[in-house]
């Protein structure tokens, strides 16, 4: 685990993860998780006669699976505030192996939260083909070395100098 601060990030810095083909037993587990059974994801017969030709993978699977693929690095002093923005560009079918690609957007103070900052990451979802088929904002709340305004080493810097 390796402990970024607030301070750290870098506006345009952009990491990437490896790929992961999209299963038919993903689209089956998904749909029993989940309680959604919606014919373009479980029936081959009726996707057959949509205008995407075949099965496709669920939103929230797509979603779930690349953010996960970028789960592979742990802040400690990060996590999750939420998503925004979040769009289904593409589908992506049987088959199709995906991969995510999340920049850093930008940098905000957080109004409750002297001692932490939000980083925005804008996290893509590519195909194979480097097609982007799923886009959101992702929210991160950061811990700080010094809290906004102030002068006094803050929580994170305690936190980085006890994991070193």
């Amino acid at each position: 685990m390796e402990a970024t601060a607030f301070e750290d990030y870098t506006i345009g810095s952009t990491r990437e993860s490896f790929g992961r083909t999209i299963t038919e037993a993903d689209l089956v587990a998904h749909a029993g998780h989940t309680g959604d059974f919606f014919p373009h994801h479980v029936d081959e017969e009726f996707a057959r006669s949509t205008p995407f030709g075949g099965r496709i993978a669920h939103g929230t699977l797509v979603l779930s699976v690349g953010i996960g693929l970028l789960a592979r690095e742990i802040n400690p002093l990060s996590f999750s505030y939420g998503y925004e923005r979040l769009r289904f560009v593409r589908p992506v079918m049987i088959g199709d192996t995906i991969r995510t690609r999340a920049t850093i957007m930008g940098k905000q103070d957080d109004p409750k939260r002297m001692d932490h900052g939000r980083i925005i990451e804008r996290c893509e979802i590519v195909n194979q083909r480097n097609e982007v088929v799923l886009v959101a904002d992702h929210i991160r709340m950061v811990q700080r070395r010094t809290p906004a305004g102030g002068s006094q080493p803050g929580a994170a810097q305690s936190r980085i100098d006890q994991l070193s």
